[in-house]
Order: C-alpha cells, then structure tokens, then sequence
C-alpha cells in the first residue's frame, strides 16, 4: 500500500473566500498548499537574509571599494 504525502487535517478558512473559491472552480486544497508553500519560501528567504546580513554588507562593501573582480575582462 502506498501512502499519500498528504495528511488530512481541518484549517479554517474564511467563509467567503471559500465560496469565492468554490464559485471559481478552484482546487482549494491545492491553492491552500500553494500559499503554504510560497509563506515556507518566503520565511526561508528572510531568515536567510539575517543569518546572512553581515556577510552580503561586507560584500558589497568590497565591492564599493574595490569594484567587481575582473572587471577589466568584461565585454558590456
């Protein structure tokens, strides 16, 4: 027997905003796993940006101070 990734489970869910959906034909579970997912990446990303905040500032830091690495060797 194969089991499914998914686990069933209740979430509410604005009234309104489910009939819109149904009102639509839209595949509620799958726009729900949509936004979870896009709200994953996007913490993910801005976490990442503050773990990492020091290292990007010193980066570009260099970079003001010293230009782009073999910047003589570009063609644009």
């Amino acid at each position: 027997m194969v089991q499914s990734a998914r686990k069933e489970g209740d979430i509410p869910i604005d009234r309104r905003l489910l009939a819109e959906a149904h009102d639509l034909k839209l595949d509620v579970t799958r726009a729900t796993e949509d936004g979870i997912a896009r709200a994953i990446r996007a913490e993910k990303e801005r976490l990442w940006r503050i773990e990492n905040a020091e290292a990007i500032a010193a980066s570009n830091d260099y970079l003001e101070r010293h230009g782009l690495p073999l910047a003589k060797y570009r063609l644009f």
